[in-house]
């Protein structure tokens, strides 16, 4: 008997094995489907700032735009990272590897990580499958794709330090912050938001075990003894009886309360054991994974770039970028149906079965949901965190109607016919995302001035002209070395970074931002900003608002033209 469960034991193990190999294939064959071709416009002024730093290291100055700000290099490590990429190793082609690759990083340590928190395979590689799916529009060779893959691992090692305590999970937990402080510097707080879910759980369990309001009645009823008794030596014999009659009733009292507290205790004891919905967890290592987070607190330092990594999220928030960029505005969840679905299935299982949630994971969600309603680049940390939760309520779901916690559903995935299933359906749903990829060109010429910038090179003195861009295509015409008005460096052109603080305690500096917004959308005379800044040339495209008036405007020479973008000449200076 004995023997055939060391068999059964053994035989588990493999098809576990054989499964985790299965899911890391699949899962790395539909990551690399996911990532794209075409490049997001940061990607472009990453490339030449790395180059930058390469040359002149860290020297606080931005060299591509026309205005001569400063600028603190918020992500340099990974931009230095991206150039030598780009230089060395196949240019675009290099890049789109290397994004395929952080892609499929990412796809793999979030199987384990669910994993570990589900204590499920099975329910894991599906999570996991419709995880990256929903993460497909923040696969881009960006710094966040890295981050990503570095919060995940923090909450695999905050579970695994959790579960053993073993010291190489602490030591990973602190060199993580070091690397987003100098990779992107900009999400380096949302580290310590991942720590206080766990941090939160344990001093809410803390605070229960304290029983204060007991303590406190008895504290008071120990004071009202001490004090009768003090009393009842000095007063005479005839008020004694008095006394001693108080101080019967009052001890009397602190037997019933503590009576009544030690059968309420013993109590809540057992219902902890067996809680209705909220399970409310004290684990002693919290207290050392305070400590790691405490100590994680001033890797922020360990970086040449100052202390952007604890301004740069303030500075971002008091600016005035948060109401025009499209990542930072609120998330209306009817706009976005598969975190609406995500959230009803969560809340759904919760409310219509009788499976447990821990505090922690209320938390998790409630505050991961807060932020991305207050800004929809958030939308990415609930679906990485989030569905972790839902992958753990499902499969104590599944795992209290199939005692053999789906085993029987991967041991046929497992075998010849199962894997070949499960690939080719794997392969199915990776053809069917990669094939509107696969014509796709590095750079969008829709989007962005290739051929216009061409003729820019070749026709005027680019180094010298005062050019006016649009913010989402400046990166590219920085990539091509042509000065720009702005660029997707949004933090670069406002004051809270390129200016200092009056005493008032408002930033004055150069708002750059604000002015290309009203010209953009037509809230200011273009020309009155114009003057101020000296412009020369204006590039812009075709369906534009500005280029409504700049075609019917005689001050305005119209030098280029192509299916997409226009450049004007500005003959009037004086307007």
């Amino acid at each position: 008997m004995e023997e055939r469960k060391r068999i059964t034991e053994k035989n588990k193990r493999v098809i576990k094995i054989a499964f985790n190999i299965l899911a890391i294939f699949c899962v790395a064959v539909f990551c690399f489907a996911l990532t794209p071709k075409t490049f997001q416009n940061d990607t472009f002024y990453t490339i030449k700032i790395g180059q930058s730093i390469r040359v002149d290291g860290i020297d606080g100055v931005d060299h591509y735009s026309i205005h001569n700000l400063p600028y603190n290099y918020p992500h340099w490590l990974y931009d230095v990272i991206m150039s030598i990429v780009y230089d060395f190793m196949g240019g675009f082609t290099g890049l789109y590897i290397l994004t395929a690759i952080l892609a499929i990083i990412l796809g793999i340590v979030l199987y384990f990580t669910v994993k570990k928190i589900s204590k499920n395979s099975l329910i894991a590689f599906a999570i996991t499958l419709g995880q990256m799916y929903l993460m497909k529009d923040y696969i881009a060779a960006r710094a966040q794709l890295v981050t990503f893959i570095l919060f995940v691992l923090t909450v695999l090692f905050i579970e695994k330090f959790l579960e053993n305590g073993k010291k190489r999970y602490a030591i990973g937990l602190i060199i993580i912050p070091i690397l987003i402080a100098n990779l992107h510097s900009a999400v380096f707080p949302f580290y310590f938001v991942l720590y206080l879910p766990y941090i939160g759980e344990y001093l809410v369990r803390i605070i229960l075990d304290a029983h204060i309001p007991f303590k406190i009645y008895k504290t008071s009823l120990d004071i009202r003894i001490k004090r009768t008794n003090l009393k009842l030596k000095k007063v005479s014999k005839e008020e004694a009886t008095k006394y001693q009659s108080k101080l019967v009733n009052l001890n009397k009292t602190l037997e019933e309360i503590t009576s009544k507290f030690e059968l309420d205790k013993a109590k809540r004891v057992e219902k902890r054991k067996r809680p209705y919905k909220l399970r409310i967890e004290k684990i002693d290592r919290v207290k050392w994974l305070i400590l790691i987070m405490c100590i994680c607190i001033f890797t922020g330092l360990l970086t040449p770039i100052g202390n952007m990594p604890y301004t740069y999220t303030l500075k971002i928030m008091q600016g005035n970028t948060t109401g025009s960029i499209s990542e930072h505005l609120p998330l209306t969840l009817i706009n976005n149906k598969p975190i609406l679905i995500s959230l009803a299935a969560l809340i759904g299982l919760l409310i219509f079965s009788d499976v447990k949630i821990r505090l922690r994971d209320i938390f998790m969600v409630g505050g991961l949901t807060l932020l991305a309603l207050m800004s929809r680049r958030q939308v990415s940390m609930l679906v990485l965190f989030g569905e972790m939760i839902l992958a753990r309520i499902l499969s104590e779901l599944l795992t209290k109607y199939d005692k053999k916690g789906t085993m029987d559903v991967m041991s046929f995935m497992t075998t010849t016919v199962g894997e070949i299933l499960t690939i080719l359906f794997v392969f199915s749903i990776s053809y069917y995302v990669y094939v509107p990829n696969s014509n796709a060109q590095y750079i969008s010429q829709s989007s962005y001035p290739v051929e216009a910038s061409t003729w820019i090179k070749e026709n005027l003195d680019y180094k010298n002209i005062r050019l006016f861009n649009d913010y989402n295509y400046g990166s590219y015409l920085l990539f091509e070395d042509i000065p720009v008005f702005i660029d997707s460096r949004c933090d670069l052109y406002t004051p809270e970074f390129n200016g200092k603080k009056n005493d008032e305690g408002k930033y004055e500096g150069e708002d750059i931002f604000s002015d290309y917004m009203n010209i953009s959308t037509i809230g200011t005379y273009y020309e009155t900003k114009f003057d101020e800044y000296d412009i020369t040339h204006v590039i812009t495209k075709e369906n534009s608002k500005l280029n409504m008036l700049l075609s019917r405007d005689d001050n305005y020479k119209e030098l280029y033209s192509d299916d997409y973008f226009k450049i004007y000449e500005r003959e009037n200076d004086n307007g």
